[in-house]
């Protein structure tokens, strides 16, 4: 069995491709660098180039994502076509209604061989871990996730274990099938950073995964063999570490928390976005900012992240449920009518 101290096996100290003697990135190699990891993705995972941008967004900044979609759409070849970019590793697990926290964190069992007890540690250790279709688990099951996301540790039998880094959570969720599900907790939908709607491929892109299919390239196996690894984990949380010292313009900070404030004034939801959403767009748009190679976050970082940000977060009333208003479209009225500042 594994040894809790052995999942943790990633080699921090080994940066592939540092740009300079001290192994420290600057801007503007940071951003090439996940420029390359955009290009390797795709030639897995065809198109939808703004739900892989919103994923790398919330890797960047630390967090983890909520991903609604129907079926097939990629979502499992999008994880590992990136775990293999980053040289790291990815689990999935299928949520369903009899799925234990034991089956996510692992437990402590007797080995017979020995009569000692033993820790066998769950999928939770791994790099990008997927919890597909998240609401089909009972409440007590999503609840094995809380500490792992917020603290990146699990504890079992009274010790904690940390998770390998980076750590991220990708819970994926079907929109219409309702039938056998719980909904998420508020309190577990506001420790996702982001949520992304994917949605349906274009013409041209469908055509381009047949094409592959055809090839042999790519199919059911989910093939991610023509990805490289153009970073390391270690590597990675360099990159995040910079993008923590990015600068932010104390109107820009005032800007996000007016955004997020003004949910809490709208008669139709029952409640608002709390502090972590002001939190998580400056997050959000300090990510967007490296990858646009500025050391610097502009207001329009935290105006295009306001609605996978916040959207999630807050709570409709029945009454706006039965009117058809959308959390989406709430927060796209407050951001048109919130005066952004000029930087």
């Amino acid at each position: 069995m594994n040894n809790p101290k052995d999942v943790n096996n990633i080699d921090m100290n080994s940066d592939m491709n540092n740009p300079d003697m001290n192994g420290q990135y600057t801007i503007e190699t940071a951003a090439r660098q996940i420029q390359t990891v955009q290009e390797e993705i795709a030639k897995a995972f065809i198109g939808q180039k703004s739900l892989v941008a919103h994923t790398l967004i919330t890797l960047i900044a630390g967090g983890h994502l909520l991903l609604e979609g129907v079926p097939g759409l990629g979502k499992t070849l999008l994880v590992r076509a990136l775990a293999r970019a980053l040289g790291g590793d990815s689990k999935r697990v299928q949520f369903t209604p009899d799925l234990m926290p034991s089956d996510i964190t692992g437990n402590i069992m007797l080995e017979a061989s020995s009569g000692n007890f033993i820790t066998r540690t769950g999928p939770v250790f791994t790099n990008l871990f997927i919890a597909d279709e998240i609401n089909r688990a009972p409440a007590k099951t999503q609840a094995a996730l809380f500490e792992a996301m917020q603290e990146f540790q699990v504890s079992l039998d009274g010790v904690s274990h940390s998770l390998p880094r980076p750590f991220m959570v990708l819970a994926t969720q079907n929109p219409f099938e309702h039938e056998g599900t719980y909904p998420l907790p508020d309190a577990q939908k506001d420790r996702f950073l982001m949520k992304a709607l994917i949605a349906y491929p274009e013409a041209d892109e469908e055509k381009e995964m047949i094409g592959k299919v055809l090839s042999g390239e790519t199919g059911a196996e989910l093939a991610v063999n023509a990805v490289s690894p153009v970073l390391s984990p270690g590597a990675f949380m360099a990159i995040q570490r910079l993008a923590c010292g990015l600068r932010v313009d104390p109107s820009v900070i005032d800007y996000a928390v007016r955004l997020t404030g003004a949910t809490r004034n709208i008669p139709a939801l029952r409640a608002g976005a709390g502090p972590r959403g002001s939190l998580a767009l400056i997050r959000c748009a300090r990510a967007r900012a490296l990858m646009d190679g500025r050391d610097f976050v502009l207001p329009d970082d935290v105006q295009a992240l306001a609605v996978p940000v916040l959207a999630h977060r807050l709570t409709p009333s029945a009454e706006s449920e039965l009117e058809g208003l959308s959390e989406v479209r709430i927060v796209e009225s407050i951001t048109a009518r919130t005066q952004a500042p000029q930087v």
